[in-house]
Parts: C-alpha cells; structure tokens; sequence
C-alpha cells in the first residue's frame, strides 16, 4: 500500500479524533445550526463511510455497518431525530478510532485484506482520505456555529472595516477549445471523464470578492433591495432574514467583525468574503453589474469558466475560499456510474449548485483545479464566496 496514501488517511483520522476531543462532552451530540449536523453524527458518519467500503464493500461483511446504517446512511440529510440516538462523547470517541486504527493496520498489511478493485493503486485509501477531509471542514463550519451561538458580547472591533468599490480587475479568456475534468488518479467519479468543452470569449475577474467590496454592497441597501435578488433569492432571503454573510457580527459599535472557531476577530478588507450562499452570490454580482464601472453584465462563473482560468494561471487569491458557480450539478458526458452509491456523494442533491477553488481549511488531497464541491444553494456554511465573470468586450487585436 502507498506510504503516502496511508499517511493521508491517518492525517484526516487524526483531524477528526483531535475536532471531537476538544468538545466538551455536552456540545458533542449538540446541533448549533439547521444547515448542520451535530459533531457526533458528523465523525460517526466518516466511520460508517469506512465500515460500509472497506468491510461492506471490499471484505463482504457488511455487520458492523448494518448496525448503524440507519443513522448514517446520508450524508447530506441526516435523521432528524439522530442526536437523540448518538452515543456520548468518549465512547463515540473510542468507537471511531477503535475503527479507524483497525482499518488502518488492514491496510498497512494488504494480506489481510481481499483482492478488490478498490484497493488496486490506493484507491481507495486516497478517496477515504478526501471524503474525511470534506467532513472536516463541515466540523470547522460547526466550531465556527458554537463560536458565534456562545457569543462575543465583549469583542470590540479595532480595526473598522471600511466598503470599498467593486473592483474591474479582470483578464480575457479568448474563445477556444479547453479541457475540464481529471483524465486520471484517485478523484470523485464526478469529476471524470475528461472533457473538451468550447467557450466563448470571456472577462474573468482576477480576485473573489473581497470583504470590503462585499460590505458595499449591504451599505447600499443590497439585501433590502429586490432589483438585485432573483425569485429563489428573494424567497429565501425572506424566509432566513438575512442581513450579512454567515458568520459576519456586530459589536456594541455597530460595526462589523467574523466569528470564527477560535472567537471573534476583525474582518480584513481584502480577504475574500465567505459565509454566501449562492443566492447572496447572484444578488451582490447583479448589484455590481448596476454600479460598478466596467463590471456591467457581470454574473457568477460557469464551473468551467473558473476550471480554465485557473488552469492557466489567469486568476488570483485561489484556495482562499470556496467560490459558487452558476450553473446546478450534472455528470460529464460519458461518465461512468460508481458501482456503489457511496461513492457518488453529489448524486443524491436534486438541484445542487456547484463550487470551486477550495477553502482556507481544504486539505491538500482535494486542492486541485478538477475537484468539483456540490451543495444546495441555500447553504451558507461552506467558507464560500464568489468571483464574477463579464462580457469579453474587444480582444488587443480588435
């Protein structure tokens, strides 16, 4: 078995293991937001992943999953009643990393194990490895919900974030012939096969949107202001009362600060804006497109749009933030069902809307420019922000 892979594997176990140790006992099982499952369930739900591939799947011995399948079985909607059913803190705790050191020592010594074509090259491994650290990132967006519950009544904000202008910055893709998608490796089914797509010329922006610019556009009335929220947006606009991103604050001042997994902390102007669902990402693009000079017709990137340009190295600030994109999830031409569900964690979203480009918290296994993050569009907890694209106008030769 690939060192490398391995390691990758125990990495994420261990970023789960030490997220849960450091709950207090009765905030484990407990939920601090709707769009968010509990801590418990959370980690439970990466060992059931690992019972159901590696001993369902791979050894044919489906009992230890079966036990709890019923709990786990989705990871994008669990029960509703699951906390309830949760065991406490330590004995989640020794349950998971029971399983996870077993597995481990499975793989480390493949003669334990059956022939399977999951295990061929890694496979495997580096999947379970992925799949966990996107289970990470949704604790840190739970940490992050217990930070801001908890409150921070006593933060005062030293430096005051001030709104500045959408900003223009921006470089042409001309039109052509591209690929998208991974040719080969251990990724998620949906991001093969490679394609070759055709785009019209476009203007991409070099930069996501920032906090400052972002702030902007709510001095200027934007979550008040139907002109820029299309019917979806304005329907969960009402329904949610948003004002600000997810996990924005404000102290005794008025003025505005993060809540963040440690506590609170002041926004940084040229930071790109996170806590958007798609909804706020379409709203702030029309508002930009009516105010901004040289943004006029500005929307949020196509998925591929985003995947060419950072191919070729055009877009800047990438990996800092999740970014939306315009268009819903679909499969690639030709693509190949996995031969289990589990390995198709997209395909159970009806309506799901696509991000690119990966967090500040997103581990190196999944940091490459064909990862594809699925997620419906109300969802704000996703460290997401958003980068605009534009009309191309005339190319240097015109």
């Amino acid at each position: 078995m690939d060192p490398q892979a391995l390691g990758a594997l125990a990495g994420t176990h261990a970023l789960l293991l030490q997220l849960i140790e450091g709950l207090p006992p009765r905030d484990t099982n407990r939920c601090f937001d709707p769009q968010l499952p509990s801590a418990g369930w959370l980690l439970g739900r990466a060992v059931f992943l690992e019972l159901h591939l590696l001993r369902s799947v791979v050894m044919q011995d489906d009992d230890l999953a079966a036990r709890v399948r019923h709990l786990f079985d989705d990871e994008h909607r669990p029960p509703t009643d699951v906390e309830a059913q949760l065991p406490a803190r330590d004995h989640l705790l020794n349950w998971a990393t029971e399983v996870f050191d077993q597995h481990l020592v499975w793989l480390a010594n493949p003669g334990h194990l059956p022939s399977h074509p999951l295990l061929e090259n890694g496979w495997l491994v580096w999947h379970l490895a992925q799949r966990h650290a996107l289970i990470y990132e949704r604790l840190l967006a739970l940490l992050t919900a217990r930070s801001a519950q908890h409150g921070h009544s006593d933060h005062l904000v030293a430096e005051v974030l001030q709104p500045r202008p959408a900003r223009p910055d921006s470089v042409r893709i001309e039109q052509g012939h591209y690929r998208v998608g991974a040719r080969e490796g251990v990724v998620m089914h949906h991001e093969e096969p490679a394609q070759v797509v055709e785009l019209h010329a476009y203007r991409i922006c070099r930069h996501p949107v920032s906090n400052a610019e972002y702030l902007a556009f709510m001095l200027d009335d934007g979550y008040r202001n139907d002109d820029w929220w299309d019917v979806p947006g304005r329907e969960w606009r009402d329904t949610c009362l948003a004002e600000a991103p997810w996990q924005w604050r404000r102290d005794t001042a008025g003025h505005w600060y993060g809540s963040g997994t440690n506590g609170a902390m002041d926004l940084q102007a040229d930071d790109p804006v996170t806590g958007l669902s798609a909804h706020e990402a379409r709203a702030y693009a029309a508002w930009a497109s009516a105010h901004a000079d040289g943004l006029t017709g500005a929307v949020p990137q196509h998925e591929y749009q985003w995947e060419v340009a950072a191919r070729l190295g055009e877009i800047e600030s990438v990996g800092r933030s999740w970014e939306w994109c315009a268009n819903t999830f679909h499969v690639y031409p030709d693509h190949q069902a996995p031969s289990d569900a589990q390995l198709a964690p997209c395909t159970t979203l009806d309506d799901a809307g696509m991000l690119r480009g990966g967090c500040l918290h997103t581990q190196p296994s999944l940091r490459r420019s064909t990862f594809r993050l699925c997620a419906m569009p109300q969802q704000r907890t996703l460290f997401a922000g958003t980068r605009m694209v534009l009309p191309p106008g005339k190319a240097a030769w015109e």
